[in-house]
C-alpha cells in the first residue's frame, strides 16, 4: 500500500510541475487542469455492527486517492458533469476492546472470528494497536452540479454518485508489549471473510478545491455468515477532501 501511495504522490509532483506554466484559478494558485486528483480523509464506521464489535471512532480512519475527469452533459451551460474515475481506498477499523480478528477454522479459509488477544499472547500484555486494514481498488462515478455554470473551476458544487471497489488486500495489526517488556508487532494478511466487491452511494459538497464527502455502503462488508458474530454490517464513511488540480 505504501508503494502505491508513493507512486500517486510522485504523479502529483509531476503533474503539478507540468501545470506550473498554465493559468491559475482563484483558489490559492491551484493548477487549472480539467481533471480532479483528490485526497479524501475521514472516519470509517460499520453500520448495524454487533455490540461486541466496538470501534474506536477517532482511530478508525479512511484515506482515498482518486483521479476523476469531468464530461459535460445536457449542454455546455447546463452546469452538470459526469465525473468517472479510478483510485485506491484504504479503511482502518480500530477495535475498542483488546481483541482482533483471526481465521475461524470451522468456517474455512475465507472467514473470521473475534478473539481476545490475551488468549493468544498472554494475560500480561499492554496493547497499543489492534486494528484491521482493508484496501480496495475503487471506481468513483459522480454526477456533479456546478452553481457556476460557465466556469466550473469557481463556485460551489455538489454531487451524488456511486462507488464500486474491488478488495485487493486486508490485514490485521497488533502492537503490544509483552510481560518481559518486549515490544512486538504482529501483522497477518488474509481475507477474513470480507466481501471481494463493495458498492454504495456517495454525496459530496464544497468548492473545487475543498469539499466534504459521505459514503453509504449498500452491501455487507463481510460475506454472509463468514464474518465475526455473523455480522451483516455495512460501511459508513465521511470526511473532508482536498482537490489538488
Amino acid at each position: 500500500m505504501k508503494k502505491i501511495y508513493t507512486l500517486l504522490f510522485a504523479l502529483v509532483i509531476i503533474q503539478t510541475s507540468f501545470a506550473q506554466e498554465k493559468p491559475k484559478n482563484s483558489i490559492g494558485g491551484r493548477p487549472n487542469i480539467p481533471s480532479d486528483l483528490v485526497f479524501e480523509f475521514g472516519f470509517n464506521q460499520l453500520n448495524n455492527r454487533p455490540e461486541d464489535m466496538g470501534l474506536s471512532f477517532f482511530d478508525s480512519r479512511t484515506f482515498n486517492v482518486y483521479f476523476q475527469h469531468p464530461f459535460k452533459i445536457f449542454g455546455e451551460e447546463s452546469g452538470i458533469t459526469f465525473n468517472p474515475g479510478f483510485g485506491v481506498g484504504s479503511d482502518k477499523y480500530a477495535f475498542k476492546d483488546p481483541q482482533n480478528l483471526v481465521n475461524n477454522p470451522l468456517l474455512g479459509t475465507e472467514s473470521s472470528e473475534m478473539v481476545d488477544l490475551t488468549e493468544i499472547y498472554g494475560d500480561d500484555i499492554r496493547i497499543k494497536t489492534n486494528s484491521l486494514a482493508v484496501n480496495y481498488f475503487d471506481i468513483p462515478l459522480d454526477f456533479v452540479y456546478h452553481l457556476n455554470k460557465t466556469n466550473h473551476s469557481k463556485g460551489f458544487r455538489f454531487s451524488i454518485g456511486a462507488k464500486v471497489g474491488i478488495l485487493y488486500e486486508a490485514h490485521t495489526k497488533n502492537k503490544f508489549k509483552d510481560a518481559d517488556g518486549l515490544k512486538r508487532k504482529v501483522k497477518d494478511s488474509q481475507n477474513y471473510g470480507l466481501e471481494k466487491i463493495r458498492y454504495g452511494l456517495t454525496f459530496k459538497a464544497g468548492s473545487p478545491g475543498f469539499y466534504t464527502w459521505f459514503y453509504y455502503g449498500l452491501n455487507s462488508t463481510f460475506q454472509a455468515g463468514k464474518g465475526p458474530y455473523g455480522t451483516a454490517a455495512s460501511q459508513l464513511n465521511f470526511g473532508v477532501a482536498v482537490n489538488v488540480f
